[in-house]
Formats: structure tokens, sequence, C-alpha cells
């Protein structure tokens, strides 16, 4: 094990049983060479490592608002510079912003945006659940579509979110930085590979990962893992990467398993599978098949 693994995250933090984002974060920070500096959007992981007085973070971290955890890292990386030029602070430093989807996707995307663009040397990581999970549940841009959420509720009229998820790699990928990649809890191997280049990449580069939540998918806490390793076998989450603007497909295989397999493990998706929603099923695989393919069209 790598010996960076837990120091600059603790346990005794309230994250769910199940939950995927402590071992997210402790991965991505065991890859980092160099202090490092956090700033967190609100979110699950802030409310569950910040138990005032308590907090889980062994290292600088700063609580950001939704919308603007990706400036205040720009603000501090310049802060760096600057200080660093007077020699009053190390040379090495890394700055990193964690943010669930709904500070990524949504809320947060305007900043995200301006970071990126302006080309501040940082390491941004979404953790993707697919939705409001801290405020109870509610769609996010991120959310699959046909699941069940408390703002796309199924019942006689709905078969849950009519929307498609938004592509968060493509857009970022619109802003020509260097390195972006799509990584999932399954495969820390993968993660650990992804997070080492994001940290050696001069300016900005970012880090999508899959992260199951057992509380509102709705699934047994101990099969988080299973589901999420689901997720990729079965192309719902490919992992890929993008350098220089060039796709890269790390994980693939000529028979994926149906994509029924990874929605029948959550609650979210059980409507599905009724007689009545068979063609919203046929939709959900045709968009996974859609996407797959445009995905591997790109790096061709």
């Amino acid at each position: 094990m790598n010996k960076n693994l837990a120091k600059n995250f603790a346990s005794g933090h309230s994250a769910c049983a199940g939950c995927a984002f402590p071992a997210i974060v402790r991965t991505i920070l065991g890859e980092s060479p160099d202090p490092v500096v956090i700033s967190n959007t609100t979110g699950c992981l802030e409310v569950t490592s910040t138990l005032y007085p308590y907090t889980a973070w062994k290292t600088p971290y700063i609580h950001s608002a939704f919308e603007n955890a990706s400036a205040t890292i720009s603000g501090v990386e310049q802060a760096h510079k600057a200080l660093s030029r007077k020699g009053k602070v190390p040379k090495k430093i890394k700055f990193v912003v964690f943010g669930g989807d709904g500070g990524t996707y949504d809320i947060g995307l305007q900043s995200l945006s301006g970071a990126l663009e302006r080309g501040h040397d940082f390491v941004y990581v979404v953790y993707d659940n697919g939705g409001y999970m801290n405020t109870g549940n509610q769609r996010s841009s991120a959310t699959p579509y046909a699941a069940n959420t408390e703002t796309t509720p199924v019942g006689k009229e709905s078969f849950g979110k009519v929307e498609m998820r938004k592509n968060l790699m493509e857009i970022v990928d619109a802003h020509h930085i260097k390195y972006a990649a799509q990584a999932n809890v399954a495969y820390l191997a993968d993660l650990k590979k992804k997070a080492r280049k994001a940290f050696e990449t001069e300016g900005p580069a970012f880090l999508s990962v899959f992260s199951p939540c057992t509380n509102n998918w709705k699934f047994p806490t101990s099969q988080y893992v299973a589901i999420a390793k689901l997720a990729t076998e079965t192309n719902f989450w490919p992992l890929f990467e993008i350098e220089d603007g060039k796709y890269k497909v790390n994980w693939a295989t000529e028979n994926p398993k149906p994509v029924e397999e990874f929605l029948k493990t959550q609650g979210r998706f059980k409507h599905l599978f009724s007689e009545k929603n068979k063609p919203v099923l046929d939709e959900v695989k045709k968009i996974v098949k859609d996407e797959w393919q445009r995905l591997v069209d790109k790096t061709e």
C-alpha cells in the first residue's frame, strides 16, 4: 500500500456505510508526491468530513460554496505563485478541488470553466453519484435517463428523468486542457495511474470518478464495488483518457455485459423492468450503445 494513502484524509468521518468517495479521496491524494491544498464544494463529502469541531482532513482545507470552489483554488494557486517567488512557501504544492456532480455539472460549472480556461495549475476531481444526494436525491444534469429521483419521480404519468445526462468530459475537453480522464472507484489501479498523470500535468487536469450512492441508488451497502464494476463492464461508464485532445479507451471488451445487469442492481431503476416501461428500457440500452460508439469513434 502506498504510504501516502491515508495521510491526508482520516477515518472517523460520517460518510454512509458503502459510500465510495472516501476510497476515491484517499486513492487520489495518495498519488501526490507533494503537499496538497484542498478546496471542497458544498456536498456530501464536505458535510460528512467536517462535522464541527472535528475534521477528517489532515491537510490545508477550504470549504467553498457550491458555485465557487474552482475560483477559490484559482486564488490560492496564484497566491502561492506570488509567495513562492519571495521564498515564503514551499515551491511544490498540489492544488486539488473535490466536488460532487451538483457542484460540478450544474452550480459550479461556470467557476470550473473559468479556471480551466485561465490555465490554473490544479486538479479538479468530481465524484459522480448522479444527483444531489446530500439534500435528498434531487436530479442533476449528471442523473441518467429514466432514473427515479425526488424531483423526477416515477408514477402513472412519468418514468423518471426524461433527459440524457450531460457529457461533461466533452465540455472539459473543449477547454483544450492537457489531461482529463474518466475513472471508476472499482478500478483503483486505473484511478491511481490517472491521478499520477493529473498531478504530473502542468496546468489544469480533470478527473471524473464513478461514485455509487448506496442511500439514494438503493442497493445494499456491501455492493458498491460490484455495482461500480458492472457500470464499466456494461459500457454504462467507460474508462478513458483525453491527453492533448486525443482519446484513449482504457478498458474494453468485445462482449460487454447487458446493461440490464447494471440497472437491476438499483432501486432507482426497478420500474424499467415492468412491461409498461419496456420501451424506456430499450431507449436506455440504445443510449448506452450509441454513447459507447461515439467514444470509440473519437479514439479512431
